[in-house]
């Protein structure tokens, strides 16, 4: 194998950038003396036609940049306001407009003009989620041969929501110059097969993983994302003792959400559920809180702007109706926390309240478990839509949409005997140990580095 290239839409940024995908892809790019190429946040008054670089660090990094037209037609317009929804089963949210998917292919051609111009023949290229679909095709389309895998990170739409997409044809056509397509879950996977047959005629009947459309192969295979199991709990336990005393020492039994805003992490459901639990156990009410950590999101696309107006109200309307002068049962904090912050977070936790309405992975639920004391471990309450959900079944697994199992789960995991919650804790850190984030990122570049599909 030559270099590995890693092509992401954002580019790990900082004198130390940090992060699940840095963790898994540093050692093998650091050896390979291999490169991660993405967008590096600037936005510039014409695009550029060449990769600016940013230095070694702990590999070498090479930024592309955006005009403020790219990024509100590439990455705010088919990306987020087409893609996503689709991606997530909220085709009712897609916003279809020709000139937004006219730039997110200008986007990807221009990236592929720029990555042909430095791939060796040897190089392996693993080109990482929705934005960049287009880019096997066009590298392809400019003579590049290397093999070329790419990794959705998000789950993968049904055949009749793919079919809502205005180029569902041509976004199949795409998908078949990769190499490999790495997917979250085994059901990621059986709709990756049927909505390629469904949408394009591909022919799905081979049973190693192969689908063919025309003169086209590729080989798909469910490779689910993991952590950095290990490195995570070190840093939960370090961090815990850096937590302000009234957090540690808390009579108050915590529950935690992390969660970008974004209307497929189920925030408002996650909210009521909360408010039916405190309606129902008002034994509870001064011994319990719930604390949710909500970075914003692609702030300025009209589906964001109306979540974040609606967890604000619900969550005012929480507090108004229970809080008194020394509780407030809901705190909601709508910005950043850094990392290192959130693990020892989780660690103080009691619940771990991972509801998405649907999740790719959701690499929360995993962080919570790894970051648990052993000696007194807390509760995951999981939803059945996360890809999560598919290897942790020692979890709570809830129906999001369903408030009231959802309060049920609360008052049982805030209840569970320790002997049940200790039991629960080692399977579910067994499984987390075994299939970590290196031994993902192994997974996949052996099986994209493996012999072509013929």
């Amino acid at each position: 194998m030559g270099r590995l290239i890693a092509v992401s839409n954002r580019l790990p940024t900082g004198p130390n950038p940090t992060g699940g995908l840095v963790v898994a892809l540093s050692d093998v790019l650091a050896g390979s003396g291999g490169l991660w190429v993405g967008w590096g946040g600037d936005i510039a008054e014409a695009p550029a036609d060449r990769l600016a670089d940013l230095g070694e660090g702990p590999f070498r990094r090479l930024a592309f940049d955006l005009t403020a037209a790219e990024v509100e037609g590439y990455y705010l317009g088919h990306a987020n306001s087409v893609l996503w929804p689709v991606l997530h089963g909220r085709t009712d949210l897609m916003q279809i407009a020709s000139g937004h998917l006219m730039a997110y292919k200008a986007v990807n051609g221009r990236l592929a003009r720029m990555l042909a111009a430095l791939v060796e023949p040897d190089d392996l290229l693993w080109v990482h989620d929705f934005h960049l679909l287009p880019l096997a095709w066009e590298l392809r389309a400019l003579g590049v041969e290397n093999r070329i895998g790419l990794f959705l990170h998000t789950p993968f739409p049904a055949p009749f929501d793919l079919a809502a997409l205005p180029n569902a044809a041509e976004t199949c056509d795409w998908l078949m110059r990769y190499d490999l397509v790495g997917l979250q879950t085994a059901a990621d996977l059986r709709k990756f097969r049927a909505a390629l047959a469904a949408v394009a005629g591909a022919d799905t009947s081979d049973d190693g993983g192969l689908v063919r459309l025309g003169r086209q192969t590729t080989r798909a295979a469910a490779l689910p994302i993991a952590i950095d199991t290990a490195g995570f709990a070190a840093l939960a336990e370090a961090e815990f003792g850096r937590l302000p005393p009234g957090v540690v020492k808390s009579e108050r039994a915590l529950i935690i959400g992390v969660d970008r805003l974004d209307y497929s992490k189920g925030l408002p459901q996650r909210f009521r559920a909360f408010a039916e639990f405190l309606a129902r156990n008002e034994d509870w009410h001064r011994h319990v809180s719930l604390l949710q950590i909500s970075p914003p999101t692609r702030e300025g696309v009209a589906a964001y702007d109306a979540i974040r107006e609606e967890t604000e109200v619900l969550a005012g309307r929480i507090n108004g109706a229970y809080a008194d002068i020394t509780w407030a049962p809901l705190r909601y904090i709508h910005r950043q926390i850094p990392r290192a912050t959130l693990a020892g977070l989780y660690r103080a936790a009691r619940v771990g309240l991972v509801t998405p309405l649907m999740d790719g992975m959701n690499l929360v639920a995993k962080e919570y478990v790894a970051a648990q004391d052993p000696a007194d471990p807390g509760v995951l309450i999981l939803s059945q839509f996360a890809g999560a959900a598919e290897q942790m079944e020692d979890a709570l697994i809830v129906n999001p949409h369903d408030v009231e199992q959802v309060a049920r789960a609360i008052r049982t995991a805030l209840t569970m005997p320790p002997r049940e919650r200790h039991r629960r804790y080692e399977r579910l850190m067994a499984g987390l140990l075994a299939q970590d984030v290196h031994g993902w990122s192994a997974a996949f570049l052996q099986a994209l580095g493996g012999p072509r599909p013929q």
